[in-house]
């Protein structure tokens, strides 16, 4: 397997995943899925994730992460999957509002927006559930807990 991920950091933060943490949780989602893929995973700050979030989804708020798979034109062989733009800001008061652990919700973040470029998607509940299950069944792999349980 043989997975490049190019991390780009728009904030300072110290709280943020390494590329190398980055690249593990890729290569997790990926596994026996694709043997090669690049793909930029860029961490920005509300503004950035709001404007990108009005301008693709019509949704004037940042977000946790969005995805942008790779349209490869007729005729060219790439491993490139795509981008993924994560909100640190989001992703920082999401875990706590859901009591997780900051980086056990970076690495389902990540595995989220993975899934979308590889075309998997929850617009409908059968979509949601195929897409929820493979996440728990990938972060089980990671030693990390479902995320869709409820917290206490």
């Amino acid at each position: 397997m043989n997975y490049f991920v190019d991390r780009q950091c728009q904030i300072e933060d110290i709280d943020l995943p390494s590329e190398a943490q980055l690249t593990e949780w890729v290569s997790a989602a990926l596994k026996g899925r694709l043997d090669a893929a690049e793909l930029s995973i860029r961490i920005v700050a509300p503004q950035e994730s709001q404007e990108l979030n009005n301008q693709y989804r019509g949704k004037d708020s940042s977000t946790n992460v969005l995805s942008f798979p790779f349209e490869m034109p007729e005729g060219i062989e790439l491993d490139l999957l795509g981008d993924l733009v994560i909100c640190a800001e989001v992703v920082s008061c999401e875990a706590i509002e859901q009591n997780k652990p900051l980086f056990n919700h970076w690495c389902h973040m990540v595995i989220h927006g993975v899934l979308h470029l590889l075309g998997f998607d929850h617009i409908n509940n059968l979509e949601a559930e195929e897409m929820e299950q493979l996440e728990r069944e990938i972060l089980a792999t990671l030693n990390i807990p479902d995320p869709y349980l409820l917290s206490e």
